[in-house]
């Protein structure tokens, strides 16, 4: 069984720009939504976003809206807990092929990280 994985060093979901995500205000409260904005950085990248570790700097003190977890999809997206891993995998593989392209090692590692069990 394929579940959703998060993989190190990747951080295409920390590109933040709200011109790519034009329907932020449909799943984030406007106090979310200030938040949001206020992250956003260079290049739409957030400004917690570590490019030389490609790690977050403020992981364990995330905003709900950088957590894929099920109850979290649920809340914001409608999601139901037995389609997080489709709907996650589905956002990874969306995220890093427009940040890094389909053929990256970012891509690569993620298809990897997907199959070992």
């Amino acid at each position: 069984m394929v579940t959703w994985r998060c993989v190190k060093q990747c951080g295409a979901c920390c590109h933040l720009d709200p011109a790519e995500r034009p329907d932020l205000d449909e799943y984030l409260s406007p106090e979310e939504l200030k938040l949001y904005l206020s992250m956003v950085g260079e290049g739409g990248w957030c400004i917690h976003f570590d490019h030389s570790s490609r790690q977050c700097r403020i992981y364990q003190n995330r905003p709900r809206f950088c957590r894929v977890e099920p109850k979290i999809f649920q809340e914001m997206y409608g999601i139901a807990s037995e389609e997080f891993d489709e709907y996650a995998i589905d956002c990874c593989y969306e995220h890093i092929e427009s940040i890094y392209g389909r053929r990256s090692a970012e891509m690569g590692r993620y298809n990897q990280a997907l199959w070992e069990l």
